[in-house]
């Protein structure tokens, strides 16, 4: 019997794309639900398993502690190389696929930490937090669209080829300031977004995880 991945995670969280690649990798796993964005108390919670207080964490079968979306994502191909889910290193589309699997959370991912609590930063001071969370929108939107200029999506971002990276941007490209300016700046990585979200295999996870619709819903 194959052992099993614990994650811990969060509805509609940086955790989705971990979860997504280990469905995508046949790989058994379990999350244990917590909600660091919800409360303090939560993020209390997490501090034993990460002492940043977030999520995604993974536990491997092993018993190693991972951390960081991406570095997770980043592991998970190479502890499954079978899943054909990155470019194997020599492959001519590695370079990118570091570059673009680095943007994300280094540009992009970063800015939630300041929108999601501007208080963090700025106090109660509440003209101040809404500059922060205008400002970071904007910033976000305009990281997405450096992505948009800089790469030549096929099927997917580096060609026919579905990787980790189009897992994560079609879960961080959900997040505000949403699908709608998403498309705006960046449609052909939105194309790519739609495919990724369609995939037959990943249904139920998005049902369950990270349902579109409400606010989350994309647009026609």
């Amino acid at each position: 019997m194959r052992m099993t991945y614990l994650v811990y995670g969060a509805l509609g969280s940086g955790s989705v794309p971990v979860e997504a690649a280990l469905t995508l990798i046949g790989a058994p796993y379990r999350v244990e639900e917590i909600v660091t964005y919800a409360s303090e108390a939560e993020r209390a919670r997490m501090a034993p398993h990460n002492p940043m207080r977030q999520v995604p964490v993974l536990v491997t079968p092993e018993g190693e502690t991972i951390t960081e979306s991406a570095a997770i994502l980043l592991w998970l191909t190479e502890r499954h190389p079978e899943a054909g889910l990155a470019p194997p290193p020599g492959d001519p589309r590695r370079g990118q696929f570091l570059r673009w699997m680095t943007f994300i959370p280094a540009e992009i991912y970063s800015m939630y930490w300041v929108r999601d609590v501007p208080s963090r930063l700025v106090g109660e001071d509440e003209e101040a937090q809404t500059q922060i969370r205008r400002r970071t929108k904007d910033r976000i939107a305009a990281c997405w669209g450096v992505m948009e200029g800089q790469t030549d999506p096929g099927r997917f971002v580096l060609g026919d080829q579905l990787t980790v990276l189009d897992l994560y941007m079609a879960v961080v490209s959900r997040w505000r300031p949403l699908r709608k300016r998403f498309h705006e700046v960046a449609p052909r990585l939105g194309r790519v977004a739609r495919r990724v979200d369609a995939l037959p295999e990943l249904q139920d996870l998005w049902a369950e995880r990270f349902p579109f619709e409400g606010d989350y819903a994309d647009p026609a």
